[in-house]
């Protein structure tokens, strides 16, 4: 039994894995007797276990791990270790398994996909992005095939029958956003047999954290209705002109900011002499807002970055391009008018999901991850998920540093140069992470002034992502890296190939060095993660100072301290600080999270029931039912002119149209309730109730109004050529759709936002 399995209890808070630890030597004796059987019996041992349902018993559980790691050697040459055969159990339990970077999570989230499947359970196994769904899938395939499942992918440009192909396989790989922008699709098809998705039984999430936690609250839109947006040219040209301090402030935690006095004066004269709070016109101020938070929040290579003449949003938990991401549909506009790029197509929204809502369709949800711990309270809070804490097989023996902290961003930088150029005569590897494109690029060019030849991974060149991990071990070499979580690649001492691997451990490992913290310590724990891998050994130190983002925003004061002459702070009361302020970062992203959440409870509520009214009108008849008896006489002549399935059909069309118009509107009003709702807070009634409070009575009569609707619609429907014309009726559909993800909004919302403009207006007023 190997080593790491003797430590079976994890942190407090962690499930109990001891059970899982007692079947090893049964899966080991076990698969002994499998050895000797040809493929196909061995295929047909995995079959058997079909035979029976969920959840396994202990004896079929020992029978599916060692198939399951016989077939793995076989089709994989790959000998599961037995802490990935405690994942798959954990898997299979329905639990998060924490598993350490370098651990095999893609090898424990197929068994275990392969252990649904073989139950009769259709299974989505679902992944950060495109490129990992399918080189998962293809990469597992022979082991599926040898245990007689079947598999397949999707990616953005899959066509709607290869996604029906792909979705109808025992198990699909899928990327979060493909997979709820199908369920978007799905719910605006007039045939059932448009729909793409089967039924939501299984879904196994790798980079479940990022996922579960981090992009919970991001919602999935599928937009229409094509309309060009304004590219409010005159308002960037106009903020450019705009002093800090003078015209403009920005808020201790940088994310909002504001006009002063002397800014409105000056913003007014600009625009000869409008009044920016005049009550009978309010879409001025709106328009300088959105142009100064584009100006002044929002940092080219911090944020985004501009290529191929388009603004592409960066992922901040990952360090690359957010593919198919933008804000809101203004704030978007009004950073496109900054850049004087083309102008993205807008429109209204017809429907959205969050990643939250997504994932909890399914009855059983599991994931892996290699900081779960972290969060047990918000994915027990969430989404009722218990994290089992797996045991890495070899006992990391990597050396984490305190951190080195120093008083200024200068003195820090120089600092991390110093200690790299120290280390690089060694030939030890050494692998650096950063905040954002722009920092990485600025120490690039720093390392390079010194003499420090490095390669650079960050949102620009994320296209060669694998490549470059997979180097990062290489004797001698200088990696430079925004976020690393969920790349996908491990880093091997002595790269790809292990030709220095020996002169590598001499060395030390990779030694892994942070230019700051975030403000997740699990994003520095996936960072620090990549050295130590599999009993490696490896190093890590994190650089920070006291004028990084994340102490001034949540570290509150930063005066009186002593340093040496390198400007290094000693003091445990200092150093104590730097952690506060990242549990104060961490505390305030869990309330936004809670915040969206009770938002979105009321509006879940409203869709399911439009959503369950919907599929009765497309699968029963629901809608031709309807409208026979309240417009019976019109019902009866078109059934006689055009026949009963010709009437049916423009039934359902109609009434789906005013359903999903209906929804379409409403969640409009939703939208616009939501982001005004906090001026109640200076009423002193809280936000959230009043949201309620307006939300429901908004929705009451929602589909008695559809119905009558839909029944004026079809009393005007006119038949042509043996046909009712519902479009000549007013039922027109979007000439086309097109989905995305809207970003997290970078300023504060809430009380913050409402008090900040307030603060900005004249005191005259």
């Amino acid at each position: 039994m190997a080593e790491g399995v003797r430590r079976l209890l994890g942190k407090p808070g962690a499930v109990d894995i001891r059970p899982y630890g007692k079947l090893l030597e049964q899966i080991e004796a076990r698969e002994e007797g499998l050895r000797e059987l040809e493929d196909a019996e061995l295929t047909a041992k995995a079959t058997e276990l079909g035979d029976a349902e969920l959840p396994y018993d202990k004896a079929d559980l020992v029978e599916l791990c060692a198939v399951g790691r016989e077939a793995a050697r076989r089709a994989l040459g790959e000998r599961p270790f037995d802490v990935q055969l405690m994942g798959v159990m954990a898997l299979l339990d329905g639990r998060i398994a924490e598993m350490a970077t370098g651990e095999g999570k893609t090898l424990t989230g197929a068994l275990a996909a392969a252990g649904f499947a073989l139950r009769g359970k259709r299974v989505h196994l679902l992944s950060v992005n495109d490129y990992l769904a399918r080189r998962d899938a293809e990469w597992m395939r022979p082991l599926y095939e040898l245990l007689g499942v079947a598999t397949a992918w999707i990616a953005e440009d899959s066509t709607a029958e290869e996604r029906r192909t792909a979705y109808s396989a025992d198990i699909t790989y899928a990327s979060v956003s493909e997979l709820g922008f199908d369920v978007l699709r799905d719910r605006m098809v007039t045939d059932a047999d448009e729909r793409v998705l089967p039924a939501p039984e299984v879904a196994i999430i790798d980079e479940a954290d990022s996922v579960l936690v981090d992009e919970a609250r991001v919602p999935l839109v599928l937009a229409g209705a094509a309309e060009a947006s304004d590219a409010d040219a005159e308002m960037a040209d106009l903020v450019r002109t705009l002093t800090p301090r003078i015209h403009y402030e920005v808020d201790a935690e940088g994310r909002n900011v504001q006009l002063t006095d002397a800014g409105i004066d000056a913003v007014e004269k600009a625009l000869g002499g409008v009044d920016l709070y005049d009550e009978d016109d309010t879409s001025v101020l709106p328009r300088v807002n959105l142009a100064l938070h584009a100006h002044v929040l929002l940092q080219r290579d911090v944020h985004y970055v501009v290529r191929d003449g388009q603004v592409r949003l960066i992922n901040e938990s990952r360090g690359r391009i957010a593919l198919l991401q933008r804000w809101p549909d203004g704030l978007q506009a009004a950073v496109e008018a900054k850049e004087k790029v083309a102008v993205s197509e807008t429109g209204e929204v017809l429907d959205s999901i969050t990643v939250q809502a997504l994932v909890l369709r399914y009855p059983t949800l599991c994931g892996m991850t290699g900081t779960a711990m972290a969060v047990a309270e918000q994915l027990r809070e969430f989404y009722e998920l218990e994290v089992a804490q797996i045991p890495s097989n070899k006992p990391c023996v990597r050396e984490d540093e305190p951190n080195r902290l120093y008083a200024t961003r200068e003195e820090k930088e120089d600092a991390l140069v110093a200690e790299v150029a120290r280390v690089h005569e060694t030939g030890r590897p050494v692998l650096i992470g950063t905040q954002d494109v722009a920092e990485s690029e600025l120490l690039a060019k720093r390392l390079a002034d010194e003499g420090l030849e490095c390669t650079v991974l960050n949102a620009k060149n994320d296209a060669d992502e694998a490549a470059v991990i997979a180097e990062a071990g290489t004797y001698g070499a200088v990696t430079v890296s925004t976020q690393m979580a969920g790349r996908g690649t491990d880093i091997r001492l002595g790269g790809s190939d292990m030709a220095d691997r020996d002169r590598v451990v001499e060395a030390g490992g990779l030694y892994v060095l942070g230019f700051g913290h975030y403000p997740s310590s699990r994003l520095d724990d996936q960072l620090r993660g990549r050295a130590g891998r599999q009993g490696d050994p490896g190093g890590s130190a994190f650089f920070v100072s006291l004028d990084d983002e994340l102490i001034t925003t949540a570290g509150g004061e930063t005066t009186g301290y002593k340093a040496d002459a390198e400007g290094r702070i000693t003091d445990e009361s200092w150093l104590a600080m730097v952690d506060h302020a990242q549990r104060v970062a961490q505390g305030r992203l869990l309330e936004v999270h809670r915040n969206t959440w009770r938002y979105n409870q009321i509006i879940d509520v409203q869709r399911q029931v439009v959503l369950e009214h919907r599929e009765a009108v497309l699968t029963q008849g629901l809608g031709d039912r309807q409208l026979a008896v309240d417009c019976a006489a019109r019902h009866a002549e078109l059934v006689e002119e055009v026949g009963e399935e010709e009437t049916g059909r423009a039934a359902r069309l109609i009434t789906l149209y005013h359903l999903d118009r209906g929804w379409t509107d409403h969640n409009a009003f939703l939208a616009e309730l939501r982001e005004g709702i906090h001026l109640r807070f200076l009423g002193r009634r809280d936000p959230l109730d009043e949201f309620n409070r307006d939300a429901v009575p908004a929705f009451k009569g929602f589909l008695d109004e559809a119905r009558a609707k839909a029944a004026q619609t079809f009393e005007d429907a006119e038949v042509e050529d043996g046909a009712v014309d519902v479009a000549a009726a007013g039922v027109k559909r979007p000439s086309m759709t097109w989905t995305y993800m809207v970003h997290d909004h970078p300023f504060s919302s809430g009380i913050e936002t409402v008090v900040g403009r307030l603060k900005g207006r004249r005191a005259s007023d």
